[in-house]
């Protein structure tokens, strides 16, 4: 009854979030940026609580339950992508923009911003996906009668419910409350859960020996091939910039980088221990399943009721912000920009609506298609890693890059992923040859062609 009535509350607690920030949206500014007015306290949350989600908590555990410690080159990714983050945060937000895109537009050509936008979608909506795979789970694990499927659909209706009556505004102050409750509850439930399983003591006892080493039971291109893709993720994640742009000041976006570094450092670790120790003390069927699993069945009830409702939150929030994500794309970088440039903010906030459920129901499509987490996060990570990240990253670091070769690497890095996973090769990661594809364009195609005009790049780099 403890599981009912905390998840309840968590429920309660969301939509009256929305409700109160649905009444504040005005206009497209609001919709999409939260009127660029976050000041750096939520932005450290809502950063936090948008990048931990299902890929963290069902991936990352699933890694953990196969490999054991050795998942933590997983997260490892996202935390050295933080460093080279801190230095483009305050860029970021001078520009001012709405999306990805609008950036990539400014600084090559409308061409680029298309297939910026196609690979994006597909990417994204392919982490929407999963996280309503995760939701279900959760749902199925506190009422058993209830089917993982119906879950996961009822799941669905819900985020893309939500998402479509505040959008970034709601997004944001979700992810704050979500973002703290889970951060506290981790860090009460894993010694707790250390504790039961008997100090490393019990875990090498119940465990293999090579859950406790550097690369785990894999090659060191295996570990790696989990590092890049979210490393790259995070860099170019247009989620983020998205946050960025939503931030009061400059200095805001800076000073959330930081504590978004110590947080995701604290809290994958507690995510990849849990896990572990879950392996150590449960069997399962279902190894995506072992953090919940073990939030119902390792820990006393009250503290249990709410890691498991915290976990569902954040499936909740990540879901929120890549679904809203891919939304804004298609209504600000295509159907504004080439179907209505002179629609009113009344007729782009129907759009925008309509289209986040549209989108919502292509990601619970796909949802049906696989059963491995881990395997579909390390494909939609790769997608917008190979794709996307490398143009981004390049468009604030190296002046020489044109737009020649920006879309010739966005299409390579897009089709390599695509055709690597349709020919179901298992000798190496898809990682490797998609950004070696991606990267190869981007420089040689850029060298071998005219460099950019003056105009283009001096408001990146100056005269």
């Amino acid at each position: 009854m403890i599981y009912v009535i905390v998840l309840s509350a968590i429920v309660a607690s969301l939509l009256i979030v929305a409700v109160m920030k649905t009444r504040g949206i005005r206009s497209e500014l609001d919709f999409l940026v939260a009127g660029r007015s976050l000041r750096w306290p939520v932005l450290i949350f809502t950063l936090l609580s948008s990048w931990i989600g299902a890929g963290s908590l069902f991936a990352g555990g699933e890694n953990a339950y196969r490999n054991g410690f050795a998942a933590l080159w997983q997260p490892a990714g996202g935390w050295l992508g933080l460093v080279l983050i801190a230095a483009i945060a305050g860029r970021a937000r001078r520009f001012a923009q709405f999306t990805i895109p609008d950036l990539l537009e400014n600084r090559y050509n409308t061409t680029t911003r298309i297939f910026a936008t196609i690979a994006i979608v597909i990417s994204y909506t392919m982490i929407t996906s999963y996280q309503f795979k995760g939701g279900g789970d959760i749902l199925h694990l506190i009422f058993p009668q209830l089917s993982a499927t119906t879950g996961m659909y009822i799941i669905a209706v819900f985020v893309i419910t939500f998402t479509a009556l505040a959008g970034m505004a709601s997004v944001a102050y979700l992810d704050l409350i979500i973002g703290l409750l889970v951060t506290v509850i981790s860090l009460i439930a894993a010694p707790i859960l250390f504790d039961r399983a008997g100090g490393w003591d019990g875990l090498r006892k119940a465990l293999p020996s090579s859950h406790f080493t550097l690369f785990g039971p894999l090659a060191w291109h295996q570990d790696f091939g989990f590092l890049l893709p979210t490393f790259l993720l995070l860099v170019g994640n247009q989620g983020m910039y998205q946050k960025f742009f939503s931030a009061r000041s400059e200095r805001d976006a800076r000073l959330a980088v930081f504590g978004w570094i110590l947080g995701t450092i604290v809290l994958e670790t507690l995510i990849i221990l849990i896990a572990v120790i879950g392996s150590s003390l449960f069997r399962s069927d279902h190894p995506r399943e072992i953090i919940p699993l073990t939030a119902r069945l390792g820990l006393p009830e009250i503290p249990g009721a709410i890691l498991l409702a915290s976990i569902f939150g954040k499936v909740i929030s990540t879901a929120n912000n890549y679904l809203f994500s891919p939304s804004t794309n298609l209504v600000h970088d295509i159907y504004k920009r080439f179907v209505r440039p002179q629609a009113s903010d009344r007729h782009i906030l129907r759009a925008s609506r309509v289209i986040v459920v549209v989108l919502g129901i292509f990601a619970l499509l796909q949802a049906a298609y696989f059963e491995s987490i881990l395997k579909a996060a390390l494909y939609a990570y790769t997608v917008y890693g190979a794709a996307v990240t490398p143009v981004v990253v390049l468009t604030f670091f190296w002046n020489r890059v044109n737009t020649a070769g920006a879309i010739s690497s966005i299409v390579a890095g897009t089709a390599t992923t695509i055709l690597w996973n349709l020919m179901n090769v298992q000798v190496i990661d898809a990682i490797y040859p998609a950004l070696g594809a991606s990267l190869l364009c981007l420089v040689l195609i850029s060298l071998l062609t005219s460099p950019p005009t003056l105009k283009r790049s001096k408001q990146f780099f100056g005269s």
